[in-house]
């Protein structure tokens, strides 16, 4: 049985991590789901966030509130405001954010096996869900135009668009829950995976199981597809566990 309509564009991929915010937590958590967009890469650096406006509209806060969180988010030399005609809040490339020191200093106090653990959790879940449960045509060519983007990428935007493979998957396993959880751990294993090297064999070696995991996807072959995607996971965990151990 096939899943329902889903996104295709960019605002919608925007919809699956920015939503409205509880009242007594607003700024921190409009903070939170900001910081996730930019981590994520899905506004890429020299890109413009959405409008104040519709910036405002999607997390239910208001413009005070909204230009509060940006001023952060420009200290801490993530974003940059422009004025004019074609201004507007612009995400800076990551070079510009402090360099690997700066990184190591954010994920000092992370746990870094119960993000890899709860990782692999989701995304096990989410290839097994979308072969057993089917895409939709749109939704299949979706992700065969995700994983062709990553086989086009230079190094230097690689893993930009292989976030974008991972959470267009679990956006379309038919889960805005399983989606919205994974959007948060994929932004904290951003942060750790710019704390090592990309290694060439390795990108070589994740293109390969990117393909078998889309085509057993495709096929219909929920084992398959969460056989792969286990496989895949521990290829990173390995990595980023020798690296950073």
């Amino acid at each position: 049985m096939a899943q329902g309509s889903e996104p295709d564009g960019p605002a919608d991929r925007l919809a699956t991590v920015l939503r409205p915010v509880r009242a007594g937590n607003g700024f921190e958590e409009a903070l939170e789901q900001i910081l996730q967009v930019v981590r994520l890469g899905l506004v890429p650096g020299g890109g413009r966030l959405p409008s104040e406006r519709d910036l405002a509209e999607r997390l239910g806060i208001s413009r005070v509130t909204l230009r509060e969180v940006l001023r952060v988010l420009q200290d801490q030399g993530l974003v940059e405001a422009r004025r004019g005609r074609y201004g507007g809040t612009f995400v800076l490339p990551r070079a510009d954010a402090g360099g690997e020191e700066e990184l190591r200093r954010r994920i000092a106090g992370v746990d870094v096996e119960d993000v890899l653990r709860f990782r692999e959790v989701l995304e096990v879940g989410a290839a097994g869900l979308c072969a057993a449960h089917g895409l939709t045509a749109a939704g299949a060519e979706r992700l065969r135009a995700a994983l062709d983007r990553t086989r086009d990428a230079p190094p230097a935007q690689y893993r930009r668009v292989d976030t974008l493979l991972h959470l267009t998957l679990a956006e379309l396993s038919g889960s805005p829950t399983l989606a919205a959880q994974y959007a948060g751990v994929r932004a904290t294993v951003n942060e750790l995976l710019d704390c090592i090297p990309l290694l060439v064999r390795n990108l070589e070696h994740s293109q390969r199981q990117h393909g078998a995991l889309v085509e057993a996807v495709l096929a219909g072959d929920a084992e398959g597809a969460r056989e792969a995607m286990r496989e895949h996971c521990a290829g990173t965990a390995a990595l980023l566990r020798g690296f950073l151990a």
